[in-house]
């Protein structure tokens, strides 16, 4: 009898268990949230929505995507760090909430260095675009452009402290011009402003812009790179055309609020890495114009740890202050 009660209590052990390991390991068991903080139809937002429909796919729940818009995307950043930590909201986000904001707002409701980088899902470099009837065709002859109209040419972009931001800060530090920003909320309603005439240049990704090019709506002067794009193999890089240090990237990576379970983060990143590996997914991320990339977190905190060097070196030197 003893040992019939040592084996039934022994089984019991077993069955509680392997609940309690089922019931560690069941995430999601409800729709997860990915706050994106720029708005809908945005390459930030068609990303977002290409992994999460493959994780909701795998998870057997719906991805939603909640589109928190505004101040260089800190509002929806916001959301997503002060969120509960349990996987259930998580933020798709370029490099302003990320790498930039913490240089460039005097004070911020959350603090970017906390977030914990789940993976990167895809690059781009950035290009100079111009408006069409904008009577330039190379970099020189709107630096010459630019020079001979001081205060007058003006570059629009997603808000304060975005990349395409920054990048013509530095151009303008590179090249002793002076420009006039337009910040808009999103990248399309840049592009939409560009080709009505209402603004002069824009430092956008291929893949809100490439579109617009290749239907002559824009002119492309070059590609913020050391090496030419095989999207766009006919421009020159800014290295050809003598700015070798304007090197600028567009990124969106994934990221979980700070003090999420280590288990719980490394389950997500396995799923979002697993899916961006696959060649579908890869597919629709190169239809929109962007590199697939992946990787693993600690590369995603390394990578993003870089930047936040880089560009904080580029917002210092120029003194770029949003309070």
């Amino acid at each position: 009898m003893i040992r019939a009660a040592i084996a039934c209590v022994v089984g019991l052990l077993a069955v509680l268990a392997a609940n309690i390991a089922v019931a560690q390991t069941a995430f999601p068991t409800h729709p997860v949230r990915f706050v994106v903080p720029f708005p809908a139809g945005g390459t930030n937002d068609l990303l977002a929505r290409i992994v999460g429909d493959k994780l909701s796919a795998k998870w057997g729940q719906p991805v939603v995507i909640e589109n928190k818009t505004g101040a260089g995307g800190n509002i929806g950043a916001d959301t997503a760090y002060h969120a509960d930590p349990d996987g259930y909201t998580l933020l798709v986000s370029p490099p302003g909430p990320l790498a930039v904001n913490q240089s460039l707002y005097r004070q911020l409701s959350y603090k970017p260095q906390e977030f914990i980088p789940l993976t990167l899902i895809a690059a781009s470099p950035n290009l100079v675009i111009v408006r069409k009837e904008l009577p330039v065709n190379s970099v020189k002859e709107l630096i010459d452009y630019i020079k001979a109209n001081p205060g007058k040419v003006s570059f629009g972009t997603q808000g304060n402290g975005a990349t395409p931001h920054l990048t013509a800060m530095m151009f303008m530090a590179m090249t002793g011009t002076q420009m006039v920003h337009v910040p808009y909320r999103g990248e399309n309603l840049v592009l939409n402003d560009m080709i009505g005439g209402h603004v002069d240049i824009f430092f956008g990704n291929i893949a809100s812009s490439l579109t617009q090019y290749r239907a002559g709506r824009v002119k492309v002067l070059a590609i913020a790179n050391t090496h030419r794009s095989a999207l766009v193999p006919e421009i020159p890089t800014t290295a050809e055309a003598g700015l070798a240090g304007l090197v600028s990237t567009s990124w969106f990576a994934l990221a979980a609020p700070p003090k999420t379970p280590a288990a719980l983060t490394a389950e997500i990143a396995s799923a979002a890495i697993d899916a961006l590996n696959r060649d579908d997914v890869k597919a629709r991320i190169r239809a929109v114009e962007m590199e697939p990339l992946g990787g693993s977190s600690a590369q995603a905190a390394a990578f993003i740890a870089d930047e936040a060097q880089r560009w904080g070196e580029v917002i210092r030197k120029n003194n770029i202050v949003v309070d």
